[in-house]
């Protein structure tokens, strides 16, 4: 690869290139079995972001759809999670005096779920109770799940995977459910 090439790209990457504006578009879409499917994506180009999704919807069984199509399906939340070892009872207490929505069971873990605007006082107020969470992030949460078995799981997996390696892909999210026994089938 030549110098020049090179040289190019780490200062795009660096955001050393003058001119050069970046922009933010959810692209949104239906993967195999109906499966609402929520892109974001942070680009440089835009029409190349929009040929290469909509390239990876239609080669996995899916499409992409307009802007609205799906979005409706998801809420944003802040979620934060916590280690089984914890106390249920003293966490939901804690959780809901430091204003969080809700606090559930996961098969792993606890899951204490706020709106986005509460997040960060919420994971202060319960760091400094002594909860030490194993992960907080803000994340779209679909209101509807999709159950896809056999070939449809398999087709959506890729389109995940297709998705996420991406250059230009930040975020993917999506409202299928696979089983854990459908899953080791397909591993």
């Amino acid at each position: 690869m030549p110098k020049d090439n090179i040289e190019r790209a780490i200062k795009k990457g660096a955001g050393g290139m003058e001119g050069v504006t970046y922009e933010e578009i959810v692209y949104e879409g239906y993967g195999p079995g109906g499966a609402a499917v929520l892109v974001e994506v942070l680009t440089d180009n835009r029409n190349r972001s929009v040929s290469d999704i909509r390239s990876i919807f239609s080669k996995s069984n899916g499409n992409m759809g307009e802007a609205g199509c799906v979005s409706w399906i998801f809420s944003k939340k802040g979620v934060i999670g916590y280690d089984k070892s914890v106390d249920f009872d003293q966490l939901f207490e804690a959780a809901l005096e430091a204003g969080a929505e809700d606090v559930s069971e996961e098969d792993d873990c606890y899951e204490v779920t706020s709106e986005p605007a509460a997040f960060i006082e919420v994971r202060e107020e319960l760091t400094a109770k002594g909860f030490k969470h194993t992960n907080a992030e803000i994340t779209m949460i679909p209101q509807t799940q999709v159950k896809l078995e056999g070939k449809q799981a398999e087709s959506m997996l890729k389109l995940m995977d297709k998705l996420e390696d991406n250059d230009d892909v930040q975020n993917v999210y999506a409202n299928f459910d696979i089983s854990e026994e459908e899953m080791e089938k397909l591993m």
